[in-house]
C-alpha cells in the first residue's frame, strides 16, 4: 500500500487538481498499467517549455509503468479548440495540420520513450462517425451546458458570436477519451470543463470514468504571464542551446523553484535538498546552472549543454563576443543604411519599432560600443559585431 500511495504521490507532483483521487487510487491498486491520455492540437509547428509541462507528466507516468497515449487532433485541429478564446478561431487546413503533426512528433520524442508511447489521431474514429454519428454525440449534451463555459458564458453575454462547430469541440475531446478507453486525461486548467465532458461521455457509453489531472499553466520567463510566443517570454524547444541557456539563467531565483517543479526530472527529494542547501548560503545561480544544463542537456545533448554554459560564462562574465554568431549581408539604398533597418534586416529585432525601443532602452552595441543614436546611419562598405540585449549577435556587412 505504501508503494501505491508513493507512487500517486509521484503523479501528483506539480498538479493542480487531481479528481477523482479515490478512484485513481482504487485503479492503481489493480496492478495494471493505466491508460494515461493528453490530447494537442497540431495548431502551431513549435513546441515550448510551456508545453512540455504535460509532457513532462506523461514522461513520469511512463517512468512508473503506465501506457501513455499522445493524442494529436489532426480531426479536431479543424475545428478548432476555443478554450480561452474571445472569437472564433479560423479551422487549419488538412495540409497544414499533417506538416504540425509530424513536427510534434519529432519533438515530443525528446521528452516520451518512443518505445512506450503510443501515438493516436482522431481521425481515426472521428472519420467513420460521420455526419449521422457527429449528431447523435451532438444530442448527449445541451446549449445550457455549454454555456457553463466561462469563456463561452463570456462571449454569449458580451454579445459576440459562438460559430456552432466551436461548441461540438468538447463533445469530439471527450469522445476521444471514449474511443481510446483512458484511465487518466490529462490538461492545462484551463481544460477541465471538457475533460469534464469525457468523463460524462464514458459513463454514458457504459466506461468508467476517467480521472483528471490538471496541470498548471507555467509562467514565462517574467514571471507574471503565462509562457506564450505572442508575448516574447518564452523558451522554445528547438532554440539554439545557448539561447535556451541564457534564457533560462534570465529566471529570477524564486520562478527558478517553479520551474524545477514542472520541468525538472530531479526527485522531490533532490530538489528540497538544493533549496536547503540555498538557505543555508548556496549561490541561487549555481543551482539555476543546474537547471538550465538538464533543460539543454533534454534537447540537444549533454556535450551541447557544456558548451553552452561555457558560451553564457563567456560571454556575460568576460564580455566576450561567441565564435559563430551569424552574418548579415545587407545592402544600402543610398550609401547609407539606417539603424532601425540594420536590426530589423539582420534578424536582431522583429521590426524597426521594437529595434528603436531596444536603442531607447541601451540594449544596442556596435563593437561593443552602446548606441543611444536612434537616427545613426551606417555607411555602405562597413562592416561590424552589433549585439541586441544579452543573447543577440550578428556580424553585419553593408554593400
Amino acid at each position: 500500500m505504501r508503494v501505491i500511495e508513493e507512487e500517486l504521490e509521484q503523479i501528483k507532483r506539480g498538479a493542480e487538481e487531481l479528481l477523482i483521487e479515490a478512484e485513481l487510487l482504487e485503479r492503481l491498486k489493480t496492478g495494471r498499467p493505466l491508460r494515461i491520455k493528453a490530447g494537442f492540437d497540431p495548431t502551431a509547428p513549435d513546441l515550448h517549455l510551456g508545453h512540455t509541462v504535460l509532457i513532462n507528466k506523461l514522461r513520469h507516468c511512463q517512468d512508473l509503468g503506465h501506457h501513455v497515449l499522445f493524442l494529436i487532433g489532426d480531426f479536431t485541429g479543424m475545428i478548432g479548440d476555443p478554450t480561452g478564446k474571445n472569437a472564433t478561431r479560423p479551422p487549419l487546413s488538412r495540409e497544414q495540420i499533417v506538416e504540425n503533426a509530424r513536427t510534434y512528433q519529432e519533438q515530443v520524442f525528446k521528452i516520451l520513450d518512443p518505445g512506450r508511447t503510443e501515438i493516436c489521431f482522431n481521425s481515426i474514429w472521428f472519420d467513420p462517425l460521420g455526419a449521422s454519428g457527429l449528431i447523435r454525440l451532438a444530442a448527449l449534451h445541451t446549449v445550457a451546458r455549454m454555456l457553463e463555459r466561462d469563456d463561452f458564458a463570456k462571449r454569449y453575454r458580451n454579445g459576440q458570436p459562438i460559430a456552432i462547430h466551436e461548441l461540438l469541440y468538447p463533445l469530439c475531446q471527450g469522445y476521444d477519451s471514449v474511443a481510446m478507453k483512458a484511465d487518466v486525461e490529462l490538461g492545462g486548467t484551463d481544460q477541465k470543463f471538457n475533460l469534464l465532458v469525457g468523463r460524462e461521455l464514458q459513463k454514458h457509453y457504459g466506461q468508467a470514468p476517467q480521472c483528471i489531472l490538471t496541470m498548471p499553466l507555467l509562467e514565462g520567463l517574467d514571471g507574471i504571464h503565462k509562457m506564450s510566443k505572442s508575448l516574447g517570454n518564452y523558451v522554445g524547444i528547438n532554440e539554439p542551446p545557448d539561447e535556451m541557456f541564457g534564457k533560462l539563467m534570465s529566471i529570477s531565483d524564486e520562478l527558478m523553484w517553479r520551474y524545477f517543479e514542472l520541468l525538472s526530472f530531479r526527485s522531490i527529494e533532490n530538489i528540497s535538498g538544493l533549496q536547503d542547501e540555498v538557505l543555508e548560503g548556496r549561490n541561487p545561480r549555481e543551482v539555476k546552472v543546474l537547471l538550465a544544463q538538464e533543460i539543454v542537456d533534454r534537447f540537444h545533448g549533454a556535450a551541447a549543454a557544456v558548451r553552452a554554459q561555457a558560451d553564457f560564462d563567456a560571454r556575460f562574465r568576460q564580455g566576450a563576443i561567441p565564435d559563430d554568431i551569424p552574418e548579415a549581408n545587407l545592402l544600402a539604398s543610398d550609401r547609407f543604411l539606417s539603424i532601425a533597418q540594420v536590426l530589423k534586416q539582420a534578424g536582431l529585432t522583429s521590426s524597426t519599432s521594437e529595434a528603436l525601443r531596444m536603442i531607447q532602452q541601451g540594449g544596442v552595441r556596435i563593437d561593443g560600443t552602446r548606441i543611444d543614436d536612434k537616427h545613426l546611419m551606417l555607411p555602405a562598405k562597413s562592416s561590424f559585431v552589433v549585439q541586441v540585449g544579452k543573447r543577440k549577435f550578428a556580424r553585419v556587412s553593408i554593400a
